[in-house]
């Protein structure tokens, strides 16, 4: 599929090894950008956006080390993703010295074209993705100001049309006044009684009870006001609230002229009240659409990052087919909250969307009663579905047309729990070590939810049994997966 360049700096002090980057990764499409130094590598990412930088740790004049770090400092680099080619002997300590100047991974010399183009493709293509989400943020953001200036054109119109008394009455969210500055008689019309929220027939008119129906919190602005309309001032115009006798709060806009006598003193100030409650809250829920829409594309680009990084493969292609399945999963979830705009999503189309891919026909048995699951819940038992269902099509009864699964489910008290019952299959047989994508389903599980993951391993099939409480409240996604599969990766490869 077409897509747009992105720019990757190939940085190293010897021509024959830039040509040879150049060469490996000619086939990924992207824009190579060298650089012999690591001073002319500033000097680039000063001009242009830069999606990944493959630099070698030794060169003269500015190591690999020392360029990281001048490249962190800068505000505008920190995201960047820096790759480490080194000739020589790596120690742990000089990794961890790489990773804290911010380096994503190292490549040994010789370099296997197959790993470094698989490398540089999986930061390519999150920077692209990162660039799409920033994109449509900027679009929310737009339409969100564009509607917020429809609102406040909306506004001045009817703040324009406000003095016709006759229409304010009409509109019912509108009201007039006039207030005697000498004697202090008021005079209200219906709106503005309406929009008080009290009667005409019991509500006596003056500065006090006014006063009284103002917020707490903005009586000082009707106090301010008839300060400026004493020293001079002929128009006022605010926002405030009031409370009303039933305590129900709302939200006006005033405006206010005063009229002067021959001598310049005022005599009277008349005003027009509009009630902007509704207003207010649209503006309030756009405000939260907008954080909500930027808080899940945050998360949800978090938690790709984080499948990116823990994943862990023997070679090449095993490690892209199990993250994109692990992606793929987490999309489909996230279609399905989606659909219910993020309120949560229903366990039976949790398991009809993960096992959709397989076209098994009647193999395949589900039964259960209808479980909403919150999102957080239902993002880590969809993964956790997806390592089941990838072993079972790999090793167990999916891998065959004679094999059967059972999937079934049910609510106790506040937990759920889950039966994942193979037959027909090959043989099973315990095997001696867990693999990744059980640690991971054991440590998702126990560790994110509270729950637990039973295994048994019978000879005729797979007997799995998950628990999780239904009304947990989880951390974010990404920060879930990172803290629940960390240690087992680190057993894994210890």
């Amino acid at each position: 599929m077409d897509h747009e360049k992105v720019n990757i700096l190939l940085v190293d002090d010897q021509p024959a090894k830039l040509l040879a980057y150049e060469v490996i990764l000619k086939d990924l499409g992207e824009n190579l950008v060298i650089a012999s130094s690591g001073r002319e590598a500033l000097e680039i990412l000063l001009k242009s956006e830069i999606a990944v930088i493959l630099v070698d740790v030794c060169m003269p004049e500015l190591d690999g080390f020392e360029l990281a770090a001048m490249i962190r400092e800068h505000p505008r680099f920190q995201k960047i993703a820096m790759i480490f080619i080194s000739a020589i002997q790596v120690s742990d300590i000089d990794r961890l010295r790489g990773y804290e100047m911010g380096a994503v991974d190292y490549v040994p010399v010789p370099v296997v074209p197959e790993v470094l183009r698989a490398k540089i493709k999986v930061f390519a293509e999150l920077y692209r993705k990162t660039r799409e989400l920033e994109r449509l943020n900027q679009e929310l953001e737009d339409r969100v100001r564009a509607r917020t200036a429809e609102l406040e054109s909306s506004t001045a119109k009817l703040l324009e049309s406000e003095q016709r008394r006759s229409m304010a009455i009409a509109a019912g969210k509108m009201g007039s006044w006039d207030w005697d500055w000498i004697n202090g008689d008021w005079m209200w019309d219906e709106g503005q009684y309406r929009i008080f929220g009290v009667a005409p027939e019991t509500f006596n008119v003056t500065s006090a009870s006014v006063q009284a129906l103002l917020h707490p919190d903005d009586v000082d602005q009707f106090r301010k006001a008839i300060a400026e309309f004493n020293t001079g001032t002929r128009a006022y115009e605010a926002e405030f609230r009031i409370q009303r006798p039933d305590g129900e709060v709302r939200w006006c806009v005033g405006t206010a002229a005063a009229t002067l006598d021959g001598n310049g003193r005022v005599v009277r100030v008349s005003g027009v009240t509009v009630d902007i409650t509704e207003r207010k809250r649209a503006e309030e829920r756009q405000n939260l659409l907008a954080r909500e829409v930027d808080h899940r594309a945050k998360n949800a680009l978090a938690l790709a990052q984080s499948i990116v990084r823990l994943t862990r493969a023997d070679d090449v292609k095993t490690y892209v087919n199990a993250v994109e399945g692990r992606i793929n999963a987490l999309a489909r979830v996230h279609t399905i909250l989606s659909l219910s705009s993020w309120q949560g999503a229903e366990i039976n189309k949790l398991i009809e969307e993960e096992l959709a891919p397989y076209s098994l026909g009647g193999q395949i048995r589900l039964s259960g009663p209808e479980v909403q699951l919150v999102p957080a819940t239902a993002q880590t038992l969809a993964l956790a579905l997806h390592e089941l269902f990838t072993n079972s099509a790999k090793y167990g009864a999916l891998s065959t047309r004679s094999g059967r699964l059972a999937i079934g489910w049910e609510v106790s008290g506040e937990m759920l729990a889950l039966t994942w019952e193979e037959s027909g299959g090959p043989l099973v047989r315990q095997p001696k070590a867990r693999g990744f994508g059980t640690k991971s389903l054991l440590a998702s599980v126990e560790s994110q939810l509270g729950g637990q993951a039973q295994f048994d391993w019978r000879a005729e099939g797979l007997l799995c049994r998950l628990e999780v409480p239904l009304t947990r409240k989880a951390l974010p996604a990404a920060e879930q997966f990172d803290a629940a599969i960390a240690g087992e990766l680190q057993r894994a490869s210890g």
